[in-house]
Formats: C-alpha cells, sequence, structure tokens
C-alpha cells in the first residue's frame, strides 16, 4: 500500500492511496470464510458452504466492501499519523473510482481531494479589548418591572366590549390575503391616534388599519410580531385584525398576597424588601443576558481580527455533495459567508482550547446534568428525597439518543469554559446603557 499526499496549495491537497492484491486479500479471504459459516444457501448445510460457492455469489460484493473499508481506515489513519488539519471529509475523485474493473483489476487506485487550514496567528491577551454591555436597573425599569407582576396576578375577567386597558386576542391578516396570524394587542401600548379602532369592539368584530401606524415604537410591533425589528420596519399597507377575544386585568394591591406570588411564601414581608428583591433578581437577569452578548461579542471579534486561510471551493462542493441535494448554489450564496464564520470561530475555539489546556472530563458532563435535573426537578430541596436515584437518572439521560445528550453537555460545558479562558486573557471594559440602548445593540448581533 502507498499513500502519497500532492498539496495543491496551503489549503488545497489530494491524496491517492494505491493498493496491490496483498493489502486486502487477507480480509477478503476472512470475509469469504465468515460468509461460508454464516449463510444460508439453499443445497448446502450451514457452515459447511465452499469458499469456491461464496466467491461465485458473494465474491464481488465481498471485494469492494472490503477494499473500501482498508481505503477509508487508511487515510484516516494517515491524516492522523501526519497531522493533518482536515476540514470536512476527503472527497473522493467519482470519476477515478467509476473506472475501475471490479471483475479483472488486481490493483487498485484512489483519489481523494482533502480541505486543509494553515497554522494561523490568534491575539490572546490585554491587546484584545471587548465591552460588555452592562443594563443599569435604574427607576423605571423597576417600576415597569412592578407595574408587569401586578398585571400577571391580577384577577382578569372578559368584558363583551373593550375598553383602552384591555387586551385583544384575534387574527392578523394583510388586508385581502388568506393567511392569519394569531396574535394579541395590548390596547395600552398602541399609538393614541389608533386606539379609538380598538375600543368599543365585540367578539368577531373585524378592524382594518395602516400597520405603520399600530405602534409609536417599532420595537413594539416587532415584539407582537415576533420578528426583527428590521422586518417589522419593512412592514407597509393595510392590515386586518378579526377579534376572536378580550380580556381585561385588574392590576393586583402591593400586598402580601402578591408577595408571595412572586418570591415564595413569606420570602419578603414589606414593600420595601419587595422592591429589593425585585431589583436583585432584575440584575441578575440582565447580568446573564449582559454575559450571553458579551461571548457574541467575543465571537464577533474573533470572527472579523483573526486571519484563516480557507479552503472556500473546496468547503462548497463538501457542502453540496453531503446535504442529500438540500444545499444549492443560491443556498450557498446567502449563507456561506455565516457558515464560514462559524467554521472560524470552531478553529479559533479548538486553538484556545489547546492553548490553555481546556479538558471537560466525563464526570463534568455527569455533574452538569445532575444540575440540570435538579433544577428541572424543582431545586436542591425536591430532588433530596431522590438520594441516590439523581445519579442514575443523570446516567439514564447521558445515555439517550445514542450518546447524544452527552456530546450535547460535553459540547455546552468545554464552550463554556473556553470562553472563561478567553475572558481572563482579554481586556474587557464595561460600558452601562440604557434597557433601550442594550436591546438595540443585541439586535444589531442577532444571528
Amino acid at each position: 500500500m502507498n499513500i502519497t499526499l500532492n498539496k495543491k496549495s496551503t489549503t488545497n491537497a489530494s491524496l491517492t492511496i494505491q493498493l496491490q492484491e496483498n493489502d486486502y486479500l487477507p480480509a477478503v479471504a476472512g470475509k469469504v470464510r465468515e460468509y461460508s459459516r454464516k449463510a444460508t444457501i439453499k443445497g448446502f448445510r450451514q457452515g459447511k458452504i465452499p469458499a469456491g460457492v461464496i466467491k461465485k455469489m458473494f465474491g464481488r460484493t465481498i471485494l469492494v466492501e472490503e477494499v473500501n473499508q482498508l481505503v477509508s481506515t487508511s487515510i484516516s489513519n494517515y491524516i492522523k499519523d501526519n497531522k493533518l488539519k482536515v476540514l470536512g471529509d476527503p472527497m473522493p475523485d467519482i470519476d477515478k473510482a467509476r473506472s475501475i474493473d471490479w471483475e479483472t483489476q488486481k490493483d487498485f487506485e484512489f483519489e481523494f481531494q482533502i480541505g486543509l487550514v494553515e497554522d494561523f496567528k490568534l491575539e490572546l491577551g490585554p491587546s484584545v479589548k471587548v465591552k460588555r454591555w452592562v443594563i443599569n436597573v435604574d427607576q423605571k425599569v423597576i417600576d415597569d418591572t412592578v407595574s408587569d407582576l401586578k398585571t400577571r396576578f391580577g384577577n382578569t375577567s372578559y368584558p363583551e366590549t373593550s375598553t383602552d386597558d384591555c387586551t385583544l386576542f384575534g387574527d392578523l391578516q394583510v388586508a385581502g390575503d388568506a393567511d392569519k396570524k394569531a396574535i394579541y394587542l395590548p390596547l395600552d401600548r398602541i399609538a393614541r391616534k389608533e386606539q379609538k379602532k380598538f375600543t368599543g369592539v365585540r367578539k368577531g368584530d373585524v378592524i382594518a388599519f395602516d400597520i405603520q401606524n399600530l405602534f409609536d415604537d417599532v420595537s413594539v410591533l416587532a415584539q407582537t410580531l415576533n420578528v426583527s425589528s428590521d422586518e417589522a420596519s419593512q412592514l407597509r399597507g393595510a392590515y386586518t385584525f378579526s377579534v376572536t377575544n378580550i380580556s381585561q386585568v385588574a392590576p393586583a394591591e402591593l400586598n402580601q398576597e402578591l408577595f408571595d406570588k412572586v418570591f415564595g411564601k413569606d420570602v419578603v414581608s414589606s414593600e420595601g424588601d419587595f422592591l429589593a428583591k425585585v431589583k436583585e433578581t432584575i440584575s441578575g437577569n440582565y447580568k446573564r443576558e449582559s454575559e450571553h452578548l458579551l461571548d457574541h461579542e467575543i465571537q464577533h471579534h474573533y470572527e472579523d481580527h483573526t486571519n484563516i486561510n480557507l479552503p472556500d471551493e473546496f468547503l462548497k462542493q463538501w457542502l453540496k455533495n453531503t446535504s442529500n441535494g438540500q444545499v444549492t448554489d443560491d443556498i450557498l450564496e446567502k449563507e456561506f459567508k455565516l457558515y464560514r464564520n462559524s467554521l472560524k470561530w470552531d478553529l479559533v475555539k479548538n486553538q484556545v482550547a489547546e492553548m490553555e489546556n481546556v479538558k471537560v472530563e466525563a464526570e463534568d458532563v455527569r455533574q452538569r446534568a445532575k444540575e440540570m435535573i435538579t433544577e428541572q426537578f424543582g431545586g436542591p430541596s425536591v430532588v433530596a428525597a431522590l438520594g441516590d436515584k439523581l445519579d442514575s437518572i443523570a446516567d439514564n439521560y447521558l445515555s439517550g439518543q445514542d450518546g447524544q445528550n452527552f456530546m450535547r453537555i460535553f459540547n455546552q460545558v468545554r464552550h463554556e469554559r473556553i470562553l472563561a479562558a478567553i475572558k481572563s486573557k482579554i481586556t474587557i471594559s464595561d460600558k452601562e446603557v440604557t434597557l433601550e440602548e442594550f436591546r438595540k445593540h443585541a439586535e444589531e448581533h442577532r444571528h
């Protein structure tokens, strides 16, 4: 057997593998003996079928299977032994493979195209500067949150006719279009000049309006329709809303009953403690959002500032070949840049893991699974009753879906540790912003 690497550039190469008969014959002979023992053929006792009969009936199938298996294993071992940094999978030369005469040939030659990534320089130190957007929990945010809690835990009624403090449920349609989208409209958020159209209506009424005039803030429209602000800003023209239900909420009183509903019985016992707890909770939630956005900032920095040469044409062809027809030239035109950036980020993370010796052991994955299960069951107090059963529940979960659950949590833990390693090396400066500023900036980073 002979394997030759032909580097056409720093990112493109071919592997040629040449097999002689003595390379694959032992494996073929072993497979023939296995067929002789296990095959069931009319006229022969099982386990006593002559090798000549097996070769005549299954010889070509066995030869193709064993040669392909040997080629696949040999290519994989060559890549591993020579520490080639390969992207995607080796792509066989189909024309050369089709020209093989399996009936007469004794020696074979196969060729594979491979995509390589060359070594690249990664900046990992104080010179890398990234901003952390920290949300300022001001009084307006607290007031809005308390108002939302009072509404959420208030008493709901269903009046026959809407007033300006009601919420309408119904179907939104482009005028004259059959497609419907179920949404709800809090009337106190609708633009003041449009509110008259939506008050005094009943179930079954149909309201016509211009979508651009519905709200003063396009972000409210985006939230209502569950689309991006960019998509919402592009909407134009006449729409209709068919009312299917009307609800009205009488806000809850700021008393012990509300305190218990929000935070649990007797966790807070005064209005001051309640407001402090609300601020603490908001701060915790916003901190998580800030860290999540910081992760995106770091990713974008390395995607934009790390020079990595990639075999673009090879990757495009490989994506098409392995997609069962799902990836077309049109899709590549639109989405290849996103795929390329994602690949760059994976390469960056792999190099950080190597530089910083980031490792994840099986016990780390198991511990994370137990933490996740504890949260799902309702916290430590509930899980305590399970005792040792928690370990077996975690093990059963991790072995589920053919090990995919294990790999999902493994990758999650590894991702977090790599980001933690990056954050410990680079310069992160905090920028305090309002909630609105944060949301606007976060929208720009939406993938």
